[in-house]
């Protein structure tokens, strides 16, 4: 059996997992490009694959129509908007995902985010090492108000650590969870409220059709001026475009970007802006979440194939 794995860091820090898919009887396919791989690369790779282990590459019709031996799709995260649910639905495909494995890191990575913007802090280390010490004036973080779009682990864990800022929480999502609304005192209302009242938004919803675009020029246009927004999600939830006209008018503060509508980034107008601090789809990237996510994405693999009476 044929397994092809993709996501760069798969392994990173122990072999453990690709020595435990060969002693499982695997032929491992290992990701030797070291970026994220084109659609056409995707067609080449998956067309005598048994299993995936999927990044973001792209897994669409295309691509999954030319795997007819494809049985499961582990993702190496919880993002599945690189992949042909309704595709991998009408042919029996698995997918499983790495719930919880990395929404610590990213959690953490949104909230350095706010900070190091907020602080200018980018800014102030460039200055130093050119020898300019002139004082910067920058924002406040503790006592804000702090709006989270997307109330899953990942918003739920910047939630907790923005408590201890004693910042005045603002949360959306299309569920409820009124447990952890009345704990965290949270305000719980419309996307549309939270830009207008929010000093800081984080964004931590799934890529959708309903959510495509979400954050557009008409919605920034109702933003406060110090607004910094961060984006550890996905890159077609924001209109880069219009992000880039309202970052660059100085119409809000700041944004932390970690996901484009297109990566590799070489070509997104916002890496002109000194206003940015700019990630290339890193947050999940700690040692911890790299762990987690692989030794989760492999027993996913076996325990399919064991199930299924194939090892």
């Amino acid at each position: 059996m044929r397994i092809v794995i993709t996501p760069r860091s798969f392994g990173k820090n122990n072999a453990e997992a690709f020595e435990l898919l060969e002693k499982n009887g695997f032929e491992v396919v290992r990701n030797e490009k070291g970026s994220i791989y084109t659609e056409e690369e995707m067609i080449q790779l998956v067309k005598d694959a048994d299993a995936v282990i999927a990044g973001v590459d792209p897994l669409n019709e295309r691509v999954l129509s030319a795997a007819p031996k494809l049985k499961i799709i582990a993702k190496y995260g919880v993002g599945l908007d690189n992949i042909d649910l309704d595709y991998c639905k009408a042919h029996d495909i698995q997918v499983e995902i790495t719930r919880g494995a990395n929404s610590a890191a990213v959690a953490d990575f949104a909230f350095a985010l706010m900070l190091g913007l907020a602080r200018r802090m980018v800014e102030i280390d460039k200055g130093c090492r050119a020898g300019d010490w002139s004082k910067k004036e920058s924002l406040d973080v503790f006592g804000k108000k702090l709006g989270v779009l997307g109330l899953g682990a990942i918003g739920k864990g910047v939630v907790r650590r923005a408590s201890g800022f004693d910042m005045d929480i603002y949360g959306y999502d299309v569920f409820r969870d009124d447990d952890f609304i009345h704990q965290y005192q949270i305000n719980f209302t419309s996307v549309e409220e939270i830009f207008r009242e929010c000093d800081f938004i984080s964004i931590h919803l799934p890529l959708l059709k309903e959510t495509e675009h979400l954050v557009d020029e008409k919605l920034l246009a109702t933003a406060k001026k110090n607004l910094i927004l961060i984006n550890t999600a996905r890159g077609g939830i924001v209109d880069e475009d219009a992000l880039y006209r309202a970052l660059k008018n100085k119409e809000i503060y700041g944004a932390g970007i970690d996901a484009f509508e297109c990566e590799p980034a070489s070509q997104s107008p916002l890496l002109e802006l000194d206003n940015v601090i700019l990630g290339s789809h890193c947050a999940a990237s700690t040692q911890g979440a790299v762990d987690k996510m692989t030794s989760m994405a492999t027993a996913n693999v076996i325990n399919y194939f064991k199930e299924k009476g194939l090892i």
